[in-house]
C-alpha cells in the first residue's frame, strides 16, 4: 500500500472513527484503526464489537493495500505532522506502516487487516431516509433521558419506532421520560421498532454535519444490528434485545395546573438552584402561585437548600392556569430538559405534589418530557 493524503483530512477521519475504538479489550486489534484503500479513496474503520464507525477520505492511491495500526499512536502522530501532505507506505511482510511528512519519518507497527472484525455491508436500497437536522435534534432531545445503569440494559437504549410517515423516539431511566416525534418525507412500507443504544445515537449526531441532507437507516434482517449512512461515513451498532416499557402508561392524561414560563428565565433559575441542590439530594422546589386578582400576578418560586452551602430562591413570572401547587423535582433533570427545548416559553403541567409533571415546549406538540416528583421532606 502506498497512499498520499492531506494531514487535515486524515486527522478529521481519525477523529470520526476513534470513538468506536475499544479502550479495554483482550483483542489487541480492537485498539487499532483499519486503514484500507477502497475504490480510489482511503477507508478508515474502528469497532469495539458493539459499535463500529467507518469513514472515507480523499487520497491519491499509488498502491492498493490494507493494515491496522494503534488508533491512539496514529492520531497523536498525525496531529503533530509538520507538512500538509502525508505519505503512507506499508511493508506488508512486517506489517509496518511508514508515515512521511516533510522532514519527519515514522514507522508504526501494525496488525494484519485480516484479523480486524468484518463490518456489515448492507443493502441501502430500501433504507429509511431521515432529515439530518431533524434527526440530530430528536437525538439531542431524547437520548439524555436514557439510563446509565447496566443492570437495566433496555433503558440504556432509545426506542425508535417508524410507522408510515412518522418516526418516534422515546427514552426513559425510571425517573423521567422523553418522547419526540417527526414526520418523514417518504413513508415506509414496513413498520420498524428497535431499541438502539443511546451512545450509538449520540455518536451518530456527533459525526453527522448539518450541511448534509439525509441519514439513511437500515436494519439488516436477522443480524440484530442497525446501520446508518451519511455522506462519507457509516455507523453500525448492535441493537438491544428486550421489550421497552409501555411508556404511554407513564404520560399523565390530564393536569390540574398548567404553568407557562419563559424557558431562559426558568433555566437560569434552575442553574442557580443546582449550585446549592447538588450538595445534597438535588432537590429543587417549585412553588407555583396562581394570581389572586390584579394585585398579585402569577409566579413560580424556585428554591433549593443545602445544610453545607446555604440556600437559594428565584422568582420567575408565569401564567398559571389552575390550582397553586408546591412540587419538588430533581434539579439536574429539570435543567437538562430545559437545555434541549428551543421554544421561548415552556409549559409545566402538574396535578399533585406526588404526581409526575409534564414539560412541553409551547407551540410544539412534537416533544414532551415527564419527570417524576421528589419527596418534599
Amino acid at each position: 500500500m502506498k497512499v498520499t493524503v492531506l494531514q487535515e483530512n486524515l486527522s478529521r477521519g481519525l477523529s470520526t472513527v476513534s470513538r468506536a475504538v475499544s479502550s479495554r479489550s483482550t483483542l489487541p486489534v480492537l485498539a487499532n484503526v483499519l486503514i484500507a484503500t477502497d475504490e480510489g479513496r482511503l477507508r478508515l474503520s474502528a469497532t469495539n464489537l458493539e459499535l463500529g464507525i467507518t469513514c472515507w477520505i480523499g487520497a491519491r492511491i499509488d498502491e492498493e493495500g490494507s493494515t491496522t495500526v494503534p488508533a491512539r499512536t496514529l492520531s497523536d502522530l498525525i496531529s503533530t505532522m509538520p507538512d500538509p501532505q502525508v505519505i503512507l507506505t506499508l511493508d506488508a511482510r512486517t506489517q509496518t506502516l511508514n508515515l512521511r511528512s516533510g522532514p519527519s519519518t515514522n514507522d508504526v507497527k501494525g496488525i494484519d487487516a485480516q484479523e480486524f472484525p468484518p463490518l456489515p455491508v448492507p443493502d441501502f436500497e430500501n433504507a429509511i431516509h431521515l432529515n439530518v437536522a431533524d434527526f440530530k435534534e430528536m437525538i439531542q432531545q431524547v437520548a439524555f433521558a436514557s439510563s446509565t445503569d447496566e443492570a437495566r440494559p433496555v433503558l440504556m437504549g432509545v426506542l425508535v419506532n417508524v410507522d408510515k410517515d412518522t418516526v418516534t423516539m422515546a427514552a426513559a431511566d425510571g425517573f423521567r421520560l422523553s418522547v419526540r416525534k417527526a414526520t418523514l418525507t417518504n413513508p415506509v412500507a414496513q413498520p420498524v421498532n428497535a431499541i438502539i443504544p443511546a451512545r450509538a445515537l449520540q455518536e451518530l449526531a456527533r459525526i453527522a454535519s448539518d450541511g448534509e441532507q439525509d441519514i439513511q437507516m437500515v436494519i439488516p434482517k436477522g443480524r440484530g444490528q442497525v446501520v446508518f449512512r451519511i455522506k462519507d461515513a457509516e455507523l453500525v451498532s448492535q441493537l438491544i434485545d428486550g421489550t421497552f416499557p409501555d411508556y404511554q402508561q407513564i404520560i399523565p392524561r390530564g393536569y390540574k395546573s398548567r404553568t407557562l414560563v419563559p424557558t431562559a428565565a426558568l433555566l437560569k433559575a434552575c442553574k442557580q438552584a443546582e449550585i446549592f441542590a447538588r450538595e445534597g439530594t438535588n432537590v429543587v422546589r417549585l412553588n407555583i402561585k396562581s394570581s389572586s386578582g390584579d394585585l398579585q400576578p402569577s409566579e413560580v418560586e424556585i428554591s433549593a437548600h443545602s445544610e453545607e452551602t446555604g440556600s437559594n430562591e428565584s422568582i420567575v413570572e408565569a401564567t398559571v392556569d389552575g390550582i397553586p401547587l408546591l412540587i419538588a423535582f430533581n434539579v439536574k433533570f429539570l435543567r437538562e430538559v430545559l437545555e434541549v427545548i428551543k421554544s421561548p416559553n415552556v409549559a409545566i403541567e402538574t396535578s399533585a405534589s406526588n404526581a409526575p409533571g409534564v414539560v412541553r415546549p409551547v407551540g410544539d406538540d412534537a416533544f414532551l418530557h415527564v419527570i417524576m416528583p421528589m419527596h418534599l421532606g
